[in-house]
């Protein structure tokens, strides 16, 4: 019989985990909802991101300045992105600019992918200094402690911007109607450009955290494209709050569930709640 002890680490565990659902969910959930292209590449800049955090750290012993230099990289590239390929993709509209989009991203994802397989197979992982908490006959990962705190940190930085902010604001104006957006003086592009750097910054955050949490190969650059995909659908592709929320839940489940029941199966379960929504609430990916 399991005792409470493991059942509150297993809620923290499932809490970080959660944590980076919601990172990975939300910078679909972003450029979905602002321009109808589903980024199939997140999770290959989450993975660069990594991968330079990494190399820097060889560099500079400071984790943070590494991890910082890991998600200023894909900022860089993800501009790169946008001012060429995105370009092509936005110029159409409705569902030609969602097909298109899926195209052109999973094409580039296929490209990082080989890129990483050929230059970094072996993977890539960062160490950090945070103790483990212990008390009460608990342990908690220092890795657990350090991605619930800069996780919170930048999920809350992202609603103050949505919420606070003019850019936040004419996001929100955009998200809710572009042509209404362009009436009203706002330059829906640059949103667009905005938006999709934010995304692919909050995907290399989540990227890092998890190499912080263990060793990343890069096969994981697609799984978590598609933990990413599973979220922003179950909390709504075009509902940040929900994605977040999402995220935090299918943690808590899957965490629970590879305990329980074991990891086949925890996945499993995942991508049956998202078919079940997506049967229940099709409109949600209109």
């Amino acid at each position: 019989m399991t005792d409470a002890t493991t059942i509150v680490e297993l809620f923290v565990d499932g809490i970080a985990r959660g944590a980076l659902f919601a990172l990975l969910g939300t910078s679909i959930t972003l450029v979905f909802g602002l321009g109808n292209i589903l980024n199939i590449a997140i999770g290959g800049f989450a993975f660069i991101a990594l991968v330079v955090a990494a190399e820097l750290v060889g560099q500079s012993p400071n984790v943070g300045v590494a991890a910082v230099g890991g998600v200023a990289s894909v900022v860089v590239l993800g501009l790169t992105v946008d001012r060429t390929l995105l370009s092509l993709v936005y110029r159409e509209e409705g569902e030609d600019r969602i097909l298109l989009g899926i195209f052109v991203t999973l094409g580039l994802m296929l490209f990082f992918e080989g890129v990483l397989f050929v230059q970094f197979a072996q993977g890539a992982a960062l160490s950090h200094g945070v103790p483990a908490f212990t008390g009460g006959g608990m342990r908690i990962r220092g890795s657990t402690i350090l991605i619930v705190a800069v996780a919170s940190v930048v999920i809350l930085c992202l609603f103050f911007f949505l919420r606070r902010t003019y850019l936040g604001k004419a996001t929100r104006t955009v998200f809710q109607d572009e042509a209404g957006a362009t009436l009203c003086g706002i330059n829906p592009r640059r949103v667009q450009t905005l938006i999709f750097l934010i995304s692919v910054a909050l995907a290399g955050t989540a990227g890092i955290l998890q190499g912080i949490q263990s060793p990343q190969r890069p096969a994981a650059a697609f799984e978590l494209t598609v933990f990413a995909i599973i979220v922003s659908v179950v909390g709504g592709v075009r509902n940040v709050r929900g994605t977040v929320g999402a995220g935090l839940l299918l943690g808590l489940v899957i965490t629970y569930a590879n305990f329980f029941i074991g990891a086949f199966v925890a996945k499993i379960i995942l991508f049956t709640v998202a078919v079940v929504v997506l049967l229940l609430r099709p409109e949600e990916i209109a």
